[in-house]
């Protein structure tokens, strides 16, 4: 993954954000917005498109973004796939009303985000075109694409300490190669935001190394913790969580 710290409107002023809705792999979709785009109609474009939720990346977005990229990669007339949100938000992170009452036997045995490396394993060149928030699961999301370009308002950052859990979709592995171990640490053990300028200041590339395995058991076990859960409700009653260490 590089970051580069330019405008989006660099790349995407020759590509329209009206709303679309073409017919790929089954039709129309309710949680993004699916177009191709370029003279030549050669680059795929997916656009997040919950704007209420701050595209808040639920199970049905996930899922249909997976049906589209399965479709680009199968079509020979694309040859590279943009992925965009908002101005507001690229991503503000994963459903957590969907995550709140999860168990542990839940994520460990249903191999929960799983599903989401999707984007990793895409053969052609997948871009990331990020404005406002990348946080949490959409910093994630981000970071699996090849190259992030970054407006100036993009905002990263890995914030699910302040839910009691830690990141499940590569954001301790992937993030830690993206900006080096010390402002990794500081970003996941904090939840502290970074901009783009200084995601570029601080980034380097590393090879990533097995590791998302160990992240995602982890990342699993903490849904057998009481602060876990009390951490998720907190956020989704809108209440300071009241975590006691267990």
């Amino acid at each position: 993954m590089a970051l580069l710290c330019r405008s989006t409107g660099l790349l995407l002023k020759h590509i329209s954000l009206t709303p679309t809705f073409i017919s790929i792999a089954g039709g129309q979709y309710q949680y993004i917005l699916v177009d191709k785009k370029g003279e030549k109609k050669n680059v795929g474009f997916i656009q997040l498109n919950r704007p209420k939720a701050l595209n808040a990346l639920c199970d049905g977005l996930m899922m249909e973004v997976g049906k589209v990229l399965d479709a680009f990669e199968a079509d020979s007339e694309v040859g590279a796939i943009i992925i965009t949100g908002s101005e507001k938000a690229f991503a503000a992170g994963a459903d957590i009303k969907e995550m709140q009452n999860r168990t542990f036997q839940e994520c460990y045995g249903g191999n929960f985000l799983a599903h989401w490396n999707r984007v990793s394993t895409v053969k052609k060149p997948v871009i990331a075109a990020v404005n406002g928030f990348a946080l949490g699961g959409g910093c994630e999301f981000a970071m699996m694409c090849d190259i992030i370009y970054a407006g100036e308002k993009a905002q990263f950052g890995q914030p699910e300490i302040m839910l009691g859990t830690i990141p499940g979709a590569g954001g301790t592995q992937r993030l830690t190669r993206a900006v080096g171990k010390s402002l990794a640490m500081e970003l996941v053990l904090t939840g502290d935001r970074i901009s783009a300028q200084e995601a570029k200041q601080s980034a380097f590339e590393l090879t990533l190394a097995e590791g998302n395995r160990l992240e995602k058991r982890l990342f699993h076990a903490t849904f057998a913790t009481e602060d876990r859960k009390e951490g998720m409700t907190a956020f989704v009653e809108k209440r300071k969580a009241a975590f006691q260490d267990k």
